[in-house]
């Protein structure tokens, strides 16, 4: 499988990634699933900063994977090696 250069909207802004082809769909998921958690969030509290939002999202995730642990249903140490080369990935688009 090849590279695909795809771009994910986020909190109103948009990340343009290169990503291999079996990681598409679920790249795009987590995008659309991160963008529902922050707009839940938009409706529920005043919060305008969206950094305060993503940082709300990521932690709301961040103890599904741990309940899921606990649970035995993931590991969660090989999801945050996923998790950190993304953020590597993201980082260099937004450094350039």
């Amino acid at each position: 499988m090849g590279e695909l250069s795809i771009k994910i909207t986020v909190a109103q802004r948009v990340y343009p990634l290169v990503v291999d082809e079996t990681e598409e769909e679920n790249i795009r998921k987590a995008a659309k699933l991160l963008d529902g958690i922050i707009k839940e969030y938009e409706g529920q509290y005043a919060v305008k900063d969206k950094q305060d939002l993503l940082a709300m999202a990521a932690l709301k995730i961040a103890t599904n994977f741990v309940e899921l642990e606990d649970k035995g249903a993931v590991n969660i140490s090989n999801t945050l090696k996923i998790l950190e080369q993304m953020v590597e990935k993201t980082t260099e688009v937004l450094d350039k």
